[in-house]
């Protein structure tokens, strides 16, 4: 199999679902290569043979008549503004030039003797200044033999143009003194002195507008990932006091992090303690205490204390680069529905040119007046613009991908949104999901008159220093500890050993018995507790038991909630663990999961996936685990829990990058509310079209308003799509 590489191309020029298209063309003709191109990011993405030159690509995309660069960063840079201001400098001359334009021809009272010269003289800047990138990117593709929405634009403008300064040099118009009104809606039946300079004007007007804000919107849809890439820091103290660049750093480095500095990049602390905010990171408002031996995240805050970190990882390798490039990653992709309006689009121009020679052709056949048929073909041209239903689909997962990326949700690309719009199902792993995922202290019951500050003294104090999770959990039973002497650890069974003058002991109810009576009381104890799902720890002295202690995995605090929204969202839940029946009945029973499926192995995760898939559901599974990669790939959809393994995160189509199980309701809430976005400006777009289309032919809507139709189509997509931007 040959060796590929994949590359970005960040593209200049294409301005709609036609260009999209001509571009994966010409990229596809280089051998061995497939593309990805999306029109709101004016991005490629590129998989091509090892052997392959990726100037080759730039050359093929300017084949197709646009410019291209191959990315160097690991994402794009933060975009700019419009290119020495000059679309915004283009529509506010054009828009001042057109309003007196508009004016003199829609209102026969402001008509003075020569107003028709006038409109000329200002129109013809609007035309031919104004709408040069139109006309720019209409020649560039005409070179190429192609048509796009540019050429629509052209051949519309400058036909209204081109047929009034005809008609002022060998018709009539350009009698002094002649006045005439415009009819909006309905045939022109006059053939006489006509001019249609207001609406050269105002289409390019209306185009600019629309042009401007859709570039505005784009940017601000992209935000979210240009914030993410700020959040790293630009430089770093090491331990040896020195301040460096971040790029500097290696693996294995040291480096300080002061109060309110961000940390540089990932890594482990070594020393000092400090709250650290990673609420730009995984949403969470809260700040995470951090000790030594924590593992802390490039890009978040200290907000208090001084840690001194090892570097884990840096550039490329680190969790927010790694975060980086799958919001971009998913906005580069495309889904079914989107590939679906690509192909649309790509033979949709053609199409309209011929309808508009064909709607003249007809008028003129008819023997309607040449003015009638030219008015409709200008009509038809101008108002069937696909840039709408190219924007439709790209847009919105642009703005849904990066809002996600904001509350720490984290997309694969367009198929997962469209897989977690179509799931029924949700089949949530126990340990580190609905759980923790660490071991704590449920309950502790004395036995006898022991005082309970003296067994948690005294059990910490034999547990300590252990990295046994029961053990670090029994740890934590008090702050202040005792010398321990003559320490002994029985592999599997418990720990001895002289505290405070005590020969004390803590270990399972097998391994108790070996230094102390178990009576009645404290057997049902402890059967209790395992009935419970815990594991029962027996600590005692001096020959006798001083308390049952029962040990388990704390159900995270948002845990029930979720599952109440994940029910209202319509979506039936299931338990499925390796852990035995009695912990996960418990469990499920605190959570309100009905179903459960107890006690298998990775291999049987795989198999209940398969059996519920088999049953017509569309699953998707929440895991964190090592041995949830596999079920997580089987899924339909597989959503992976930030603070888990990289295996799942590779197996997952979603990360969610927060500490508790809401966010993963959360990622499924989005991904409906973003595939709801598309269907509805894929329906409008489409729906604009069809409607439009033959009351221009017929004659109906002067090619002003189809401009503005048409400009405000794309608007409407584009302000529709960033309604998500408030959503979560």
């Amino acid at each position: 199999m040959t060796d590929t590489r994949e590359a970005v191309l960040d593209i200049e020029g294409m301005t709609c679902a036609s260009c999209v298209a001509r571009v994966e063309k010409r990229l596809q003709t280089v051998a061995g290569v497939t593309a990805s191109v999306n029109l709101a990011t004016e991005s490629a993405r590129v998989v091509f043979p090892e052997g392959t030159d990726p100037g080759a690509l730039v050359s093929a995309v300017r084949e197709a008549g646009y410019d291209a660069r191959v990315r160097r960063e690991q994402a794009p840079a933060a975009p700019e503004g419009d290119a020495d201001g000059s679309l915004r400098t283009r529509l506010f001359v054009s828009a001042a030039l057109a309003v007196p334009v508009v004016a003199l021809g829609m209102v026969p009272a402001w008509q003075f003797p020569g107003w028709q010269w006038v409109s000329l003289v200002l129109t013809a800047p609007i035309v031919l200044w104004g709408g040069w990138p139109f006309h720019r990117a209409t020649v560039a593709n005409a070179r190429h033999g192609a048509a796009t929405m540019d050429t629509l634009i052209t051949l519309g403008t400058l036909a209204a143009f081109g047929w009034s300064v005809w008609a002022l040099l060998f018709g009539t118009a350009g009698r002094i003194g002649l006045t005439h009104d415009v009819v909006l809606f309905g045939p022109v039946h006059d053939a006489g002195a006509l001019v249609y300079f207001e609406v050269a004007a105002a289409v390019t007007a209306f185009l600019l507008l629309g042009r401007h804000i859709e570039h505005r919107s784009k940017r601000r849809a992209g935000a979210a990932l240009h914030a993410l890439l700020d959040m790293a820091a630009k430089d770093v103290e090491r331990d040896d006091g020195r301040r460096v660049p971040v790029d500097h750093l290696v693996v294995g480095d040291r480096f300080v992090v002061r109060p309110g500095e961000k940390i540089a990049t990932d890594g482990i602390v070594e020393g000092g303690r400090a709250a650290v905010d990673q609420s730009m990171m995984t949403g969470e408002s809260v700040p995470v205490d951090v000790a030594v031996g924590d593992p802390v995240t490039g890009g978040t805050i200290a907000a208090d204390g001084q840690l001194l970190v090892r570097a884990t990882g840096v550039g490329a390798d680190t969790r927010l680069a790694h975060m980086a490039r799958l919001v971009e990653d998913a906005q580069t992709g495309k889904s079914r529905v989107q590939k679906l309006a690509d192909r649309i689009s790509a033979v949709f121009v053609p199409i309209v040119i011929a309808l508009s020679v064909l709607t003249l052709a007809g008028w003129l056949l008819a023997g309607q007046p040449v003015a009638t048929g030219f008015t409709a073909a200008v009509a038809v041209l101008i108002i069937a613009c696909p840039c709408a239903l190219g924007l439709a689909t790209p847009i919105a997962v642009l703005v849904g991908t990066g809002r996600g990326a904001q509350l720490g949700i984290l997309v694969t690309g367009p198929e997962a949104l469209e897989n977690a719009d179509r799931i029924d199902t949700v089949v949530l792993d126990k340990t580190g999901t609905v759980t923790e995922g660490r071991m704590s202290v449920a309950d502790v019951v004395p036995f006898g008159d022991a005082d309970p500050v003296a067994v948690g003294r005294i059990v910490a104090s034999l547990e300590h220093g252990s990295e046994h999770p029961i053990a670090r959990a029994l740890a934590a039973l008090a702050d202040t500890r005792s010398d321990v002497d003559q320490f002994t650890a029985h592999a599997g069974r418990g720990v001895t050993g002289v505290v405070d003058g005590h020969v004390a002991f803590v270990g399972r109810a097998g391994f108790a018995a070996e230094h102390a009576t178990l009576d009645a009381e404290v057997t049902a104890r402890i059967a209790g507790f395992e009935a419970d799902g815990a594991t029962a720890v027996v600590a005692g002295w001096d020959g006798e038991v001083t308390a049952v202690i029962a040990v388990s995995d704390t159900v995270r605090a948002d845990s029930a909630d979720v599952v109440t929204r994940l029910r209202g969202l319509g979506l039936d839940v299931v338990l499925l663990t390796g852990d035995n029946a009695g912990a996960a009945a418990a469990v499920a029973a605190e959570v309100g999961i009905d179903r459960v499926v107890a006690g298998v192995l990775p291999e049987g995760k795989v198999a209940e996936i398969e059996r519920l898939r088999a049953e017509g559901r569309r699953v998707a599974m929440v895991g964190d685990g090592v041995n949830d990669a596999a079920a997580l790939a089987t899924a339909d959809l597989g959503i992976a829990m930030g603070g888990g393994t990289d295996a799942a995160m590779h197996a997952s189509d979603i990360t969610v990058a927060g500490s508790g199980l809401a966010p993963v309701a959360t990622a499924i809430s989005l991904s409906r509310r973003t595939m709801r976005i598309i269907r509805g400006n894929l329906f409008w777009a489409f729906a604009y079209n069809v409607a439009a289309l033959p009351l221009a032919a017929a004659g109906l809507l002067n090619p002003m308003l189809a401009g503005a139709a048409m400009a405000f189509s794309s608007v409407f997509v584009v302000l529709n799509s960033l309604r998500l931007r408030r959503a979560g």
